[in-house]
């Protein structure tokens, strides 16, 4: 049976994308057919929300999609004729109507371009002759928000079904359709789309959206054809002449070239997070709703570029961040709209200096020569980093007379455990955070390996560290230290944060004795199949289950739900630990990768989820962790690349 809840998605490689779930019922705001990028990576807008389709055969008239409206109603359930799923090359639908009709839904993106391409092809067909009539549901709104029945919307269009436009809004693209059908001009308000998943997150749910007419296609004849593209400069233009068969099939043909290049599917999916950014590219954190964020950048470009392969992909995206830095800091996130990025993370510029030390030793391994003036502008940028930490910057940032790094003030988020609802900071970890400490003194490895004014720095750093830091009660890390620039004072959560400091990154700061117990402890309390817990389960603050409204799913956030991208400095550490003996890596792929591979068919296909509850729910097939947040995300996917093909790599 298939499981319709699961996500799939396409995305242009721009910032846009088309997503949604396999039954076809939209259950996220998110989920569309054309979703552009007006001013790429972000600038989102929602062009075309879905359709109505339906086919039509000598014994009457069945459909093919499915909605859902309010109260809890599906009308109509096109999903229950649906026989077959298959995710590549790109997504496809097999139907089986009622009297042995067969036919395929097909749709994919090509890259580069704001547009989606659908395709009807019918397989067999017993009764004669079959049509299909499909209603484009449109809105023109940005991606966050909902669509609601108003005056101002034009059903109006310009030209015929083989090329015509809408314009719903003022200042929004217009929507370009060439298909090889008819077209007749037909306006509706289809009223009350129900969006399961916005539901359950505590957020509005319903949706208005407008239809102004219908395709028609004899699906007897040929295979129907509809290509939506956004109006704009990467709009879709057809070959001088070129039908809208001919158009597709070229652009699938093209596809099918381009995709077939990856060695692996997980490759493929690790290419949809890479997407344009003038003048470069960049790293999108996760989809539908991120954008493109600092700290997941540089974590997720050590899997989707430097374990891909693609050497010049990391070098495109440093250089271009090398320029962002400002008074020793990377943004942490480009906002959806404005231009002024957000300087608010302490890690985001140490993962910098890491990812771009990383990146040099891939060229150099792969004997490709970084070029002087490359070489300089990054190292450049890592002096910058380390001497605006060293001396102090924005939030209180600075290093301390113990060689330390201290960050924060009240009411600022700055690590990567940054859930906040409005005044309220969840996870404040105001002083000294471990994994700041750790992500410090491999940041001064970095910068020492090329400037040696950074030495001192560093064994000062790495001398205070143990001492600092080691909770001798419980036999691991403590979480902070000198909380809230009080010295002497502690948090003692055990947290997954520790595992950096104990062989998650290149330089260990610690003994093998107390990295083995830290290591312990972290497996013991923390680790689940998918990934590692932010909160051990015996703490009074640990949330099982990543459910609710805003505040109760952002008090969860950290603080017991499983991220799965932490499993690969967890792995890397506990390989390290057992000496990275082929039988280690054996153990470790069976224990800490296969589990993650089988999540690939389980949400959001192909990919890794953000996060997972911390203790599995009772389900008809017995317990299970549910994966929750972001269906696609960046880090996710791009650490489990890194421990495929890197970490857990026979050759190194």
């Amino acid at each position: 049976m298939i499981r319709t809840d699961r996500e799939w998605l396409e995305t242009d490689g721009l910032g846009g994308f088309a997503s949604g779930a396999i039954s076809g019922r939209r259950s996220r705001r998110y989920h569309a057919l054309l979703l552009t990028a007006t001013r790429p990576p972000i600038g989102r807008v929602v062009l075309v929300n879905g359709i109505e389709a339906q086919v039509s055969t000598p014994t009457g008239p069945v459909p093919i999609s499915s909605q859902h409206y309010v109260p809890n109603v599906v009308q109509p359930n096109g999903d229950r004729y649906l026989k077959s799923f298959e995710i590549e090359p790109w997504p496809q639908w097999t139907f089986m109507l009622p009297d042995g009709t067969r036919l395929r839904q097909e749709l994919f993106i090509p890259h580069g371009k704001s547009a989606t391409v659908l395709r009807w092809s019918l397989l067999d067909a017993p009764s004669g002759l079959v049509t299909l009539a499909v209603r484009p549901l449109l809105s023109g709104r940005d991606y966050h928000s909902l669509h609601h029945e108003n005056q101002d919307f034009s059903f109006d269009h310009v030209g015929d079904a083989r090329d015509m436009a809408w314009h719903p809004y003022r200042g929004v693209p217009g929507i370009i359709a060439f298909t090889n059908g008819t077209y007749s001009q037909e306006p509706l308000w289809y009223r009350q789309f129900l969006y399961a998943h916005e539901e359950e997150r505590g957020l509005d749910a319903v949706e208005d959206l407008a239809s102004p007419g219908v395709f028609r296609f004899e699906l007897s004849r040929e295979p129907a054809v509809c290509i939506l593209t956004a109006e704009g400069p990467d709009t879709l233009i057809p070959n001088h002449g070129e039908l809208p068969d001919e158009l597709a099939e070229r652009l699938a043909q093209s596809e099918r070239v381009r995709r077939v290049r990856f060695p692996t599917p997980l490759h493929r999916a690790a290419d949809q997070y890479l997407v344009r950014r003038s003048p470069g590219q960049t790293i999108i954190a996760g989809y539908p709703w991120f954008t493109d964020w600092g700290r997941d950048t540089f974590i997720s470009l050590r899997g989707l570029c430097l374990a891909a392969g693609r050497l010049d992909d990391a070098g495109q995206i440093l250089r271009a961040w090398a320029g962002t830095v400002s008074q020793g800091m990377v943004p942490n996130r480009f906002p959806d709209s404005g231009d002024t990025p957000e300087y608010n993370s302490v890690d985001a510029s140490l993962w910098f200096v890491l990812a771009v030390q990383e990146y040099l030793l891939a060229m150099e391994k792969a004997g490709a020569p970084v070029s002087k003036g490359d070489r300089q502008r990054l190292q450049g940028a890592v002096g910058q980093i380390l001497t605006g930490y060293s001396q102090g910057t924005r939030f209180q940032i600075a290093a301390d007379e113990d060689g330390l790094l201290r960050a924060g003030q009240p009411g600022v988020q700055l690590t990567w455990m940054d859930a906040k609802v409005d005044d309220w900071v969840v996870t404040p970890r105001i002083g000294k955070p471990v994994e700041i400490q750790a992500l410090w003194i491999n940041a001064l490895a970095v910068g020492a390996n090329f400037d040696p004014r950074w030495r001192d720095l560093l064994r000062r750093a790495m001398t205070s560290f143990p001492l600092r830091f080691w909770n001798a009660d419980l036999g691991c890390l403590y979480d902070v230290v000198d909380v809230d620039h009080q010295p002497g004072k502690y948090d003692a959560s055990i947290r997954p944060n520790q595992i950096f400091a104990a062989g998650g990154l290149p330089v260990c700061l610690l003994a093998d004795e107390q990295a083995a117990q830290v290591i312990g402890i972290v497996e013991r309390e923390l680790m689940t199949p998918l990934g590692l817990r932010t909160l051990a389960p015996d703490d009074p603050n640990y949330h099982p289950h990543y459910t609710g409204g805003i505040r109760d799913r952002d008090g969860a956030y950290h603080q017991g739900t499983v991220w799965p991208w932490l499993t690969g400095a967890f792995v890397t550490a506990w390989l390290r630990l057992k000496g990275n003996t082929p039988d280690a890596r054996e153990a470790a792929r069976a224990r800490f990768l296969q589990p993650l591979l089988d999540h690939l068919d389980d949400a959001g296909l192909g990919h890794v989820s953000e996060i997972v509850d911390g203790d599995p729910s009772e389900i008809k097939s017995g317990l299970k962790q549910i994966p929750r947040g972001c269906p696609f995300q960046a880090w996710s996917v791009g650490e489990l690349l890194r421990l495929r093909d890197t970490i857990l790599a026979d050759s190194v």
